[in-house]
């Protein structure tokens, strides 16, 4: 049963029978599939972006990422989201993994791409009205660096730096 559906994910209670037999009641985040970006723009260059993000209270350097829409391919998503977020159509997108942040309560899967190839485009940026969004290359290994001095924190973005 759905107890809250909001604009990015639901609430269900459902009850679940274990391999063992046992039978309980178990709250579970609905959530779409959504890709996570590699944007480079060589081998050594990595694009970040910088948004504030509401419920921490704070701005981030992360990975551009988004969900992915119904009836869409995480392929088109992530070509989408690459144009959207930072204003480059990629030429090759690179599966890279995919994997589940938060498998205890969450059905959300994300898929890791490497966006190469990067081409600007006639459009500008489009963002949602909850994303203000700056875009900025760096170095990879200053990227990592950033890691190390806590200054990216965001955990989607710290495992797609360790997958290249």
């Amino acid at each position: 049963m759905i107890v809250y559906k909001g604009r990015v994910f639901a609430v269900e209670v459902e009850k679940a029978r274990f391999p063992n037999g046992r039978e309980i009641e178990m709250d579970i985040v609905r959530h779409p599939a959504s890709v996570v970006l590699l944007p480079m723009q060589d081998d050594d260059h990595v694009i970040l972006i910088r948004q504030y993000r509401h419920s921490i209270r704070r701005e981030i350097w992360e990975l551009p990422a988004g969900s992915v829409d119904a009836g869409e391919s995480a392929e088109a998503a992530a070509a989408r989201e690459c144009e959207e977020e930072i204003g480059l159509a990629p030429h090759r997108l690179e599966r890279l993994a995919s994997l589940f942040p938060a498998p205890g309560y969450c059905d959300e899967e994300m898929i890791f791409f490497r966006c190469s190839g990067l081409e600007q485009t006639d459009e500008q940026a489009h963002v949602d009205e909850d994303e203000d969004i700056e875009a900025r290359t760096f170095e990879l290994r200053e990227a990592r660096e950033m890691v190390r001095r806590g200054e990216i924190v965001d955990m989607k973005t710290i495992v797609a730096l360790s997958l290249i």
